[in-house]
């Protein structure tokens, strides 16, 4: 049962947040400020954080910076300001996703079982393909004969590894879109092109014993050759 910390000062925020996610069998802390927050974290395992911004003693942005600093688990935003720059500051200081009230909570939970899935994927810190491994802890490709490590861009890596994850598994634009760069993300789906078809340039199906399929109309999976 994943554990999540629910910080925000408003108590019928609170409330429905634990309604409905209780429901989906989480487990629930509830923090009225940033402060008591922290408190908790700081001697407390917990899976995920959704937290607000306007909060006395400490707010979202300050709570945001602390996790940030000593963990990758997921943070969701929940907030009253939704100007472009709000949420800006938000994905800079760390946050993985943005919601703003009034939202709503079915939305809600499938937006946190996303991102505890997509933190599940990448929590583990190497995985094998072909001839290669990526490394997530250093983000570095590694040649497993050669143990050549190379890096490339972040993007990149976080795409490749997520294909890598699970072989052979389809994987829409619109779901790459969501799971890489993010649920606001508001760019063209046709990004997702531009980085399969640098990946490709930079490892050939000879030299790596891996490629990556089109689905024309759906969207891409990833083969192994061979190890």
């Amino acid at each position: 049962m994943a554990k999540i910390a629910v910080v925000d000062d408003e108590a019928h925020i609170r409330e429905l947040v634990k309604l409905y996610l209780n429901d989906e069998g989480f487990d629930i802390a509830e923090f009225a400020n940033g402060e008591a927050a922290w408190n908790y974290l700081s001697t407390h395992q917990v899976d995920m954080v959704i937290l607000d911004i306007m909060m006395p003693q400490m707010d979202g942005w300050e709570l945001c910076r602390r996790i940030r600093a000593s963990s990758d688990m997921p943070i969701l935003m929940i907030t009253a300001k939704g100007e472009s720059e709000e949420k800006i500051k938000g994905f800079q200081l760390g946050t993985d996703d943005y919601m703003t009230k009034p939202f709503d909570p079915m939305e809600l939970v499938v937006r946190v079982k996303a991102l505890l899935r997509r933190f599940r994927i990448t929590a583990s810190q190497s995985v094998p393909i072909g001839r290669l491994v990526l490394d997530r802890a250093s983000y570095q490709v590694i040649y497993k004969e050669s143990g050549a490590a190379v890096t490339i861009p972040l993007k990149e890596f976080e795409l490749l590894y997520k294909l890598a994850s699970h072989p052979g598994q389809l994987y829409t634009r619109a779901t790459l879109i969501e799971q890489i760069w993010g649920y606001e993300y508001e760019g063209d789906e046709r990004t997702v092109d531009v980085h399969i078809k640098r990946l490709r340039e930079r490892f050939s199906e000879e030299e790596a014993a891996f490629r990556i399929v089109t689905l024309r109309g759906l969207g891409y999976r990833l083969e192994v050759l061979h190890d």
